[in-house]
């Protein structure tokens, strides 16, 4: 275990927040990109095991909310690729989750730098997948602000709760809560309705040419996103790739399944003995 910090800085004109830890020398360090309503926060005891990074992407967290940022793949996909080419990563390692697929938009723009992938549970950027019944909610103009302008703790706790097979932690839905502002919930308003499903599939239309090792994770008991989307980003990928379902598991994987952390960041090391 490795010490995680807060950092602060300027990215792209963006007040930015991230947590970071050391990382083991000769090893690519890690990027990890956080999902909807979270922030860089979900990943602590990741890094606490791999290091890495760990930023609140802009309108989440403690990072700027400003409304003139580009809530889009794109919008995200160029701010990642300042942060990353602000710290100097030559070379990465990325883990997303949710929304923090835009990852990938950002691998895509810059395949032969990314050393190892993980995927769990993110938003398909592959064509056939129709948005679950929140995210409709959210997409539709006037229903989507009302239902971010009436969402108390309790009910986001009982969204929360319905994603796993446990209920959440506690700190998990405080964190949450804690930013789940006016400058969040217009984040997240943007963010979908910026990608219809043609938008998604566009998205994902060269991952073939990402050709490292690559972990693909899913919760079977995921309510968002079907586990078919497991084996098709698998197949999209240009590299070895391996698929691993958790059936009894939810959204968030590795609140249900602890010993998943240790598994990713075996696969991160390059140990195939605790690699699934």
């Amino acid at each position: 275990m490795t010490a995680v910090t807060e950092q602060r800085g300027t990215v792209d004109g963006i007040e930015t927040r991230w947590l970071q830890a050391p990382v083991a020398d000769g090893r690519a360090p890690t990027l990890y990109a956080h999902g909807v309503p979270t922030a860089g926060w979900e990943w602590r005891d990741f890094l606490a095991q791999t290091g890495g990074y760990a930023p609140d992407l802009p309108g989440f967290g403690s990072s700027d909310k400003l409304a003139s940022f580009d809530f889009s793949i794109d919008g995200y996909a160029s701010w990642l690729e300042a942060y990353v080419d602000q710290l100097g990563l030559e070379r990465l390692s990325l883990v997303v989750h949710d929304w923090g697929a835009v990852g990938l938009a950002l691998a895509q723009r810059m395949p032969e730098r990314i050393e190892r992938l993980v995927v769990i549970c993110a938003v398909p950027f592959l064509p056939g997948y129709r948005w679950h019944f929140v995210a409709r909610r959210w997409r539709t103009r006037l229903v989507g602000e009302l239902s971010m302008g009436f969402t108390s703790k309790f009910a986001l706790r009982y969204v929360l709760d319905k994603s796993n097979r446990e209920p959440l932690p506690k700190e998990f839905v405080d964190s949450t809560w804690e930013h789940f502002d006016h400058g969040t919930q217009r984040a997240i308003l943007k963010l979908y309705r910026s990608a219809p499903p043609d938008v998604l599939a566009a998205a994902g239309e060269r991952l073939g040419e990402l050709h490292c090792p690559a972990l693909v994770v899913w919760g079977g008991r995921d309510p968002y996103l079907s586990t078919d989307f497991a084996q098709r980003y698998a197949d999209a990928l240009g590299g070895e790739t391996s698929v691993e379902i958790l059936d009894d598991a939810g959204h968030w994987p590795w609140l249900d399944e602890p010993a998943l952390i240790e598994r990713v960041a075996g696969f991160l090391s390059g140990d195939r003995s605790v690699a699934p």
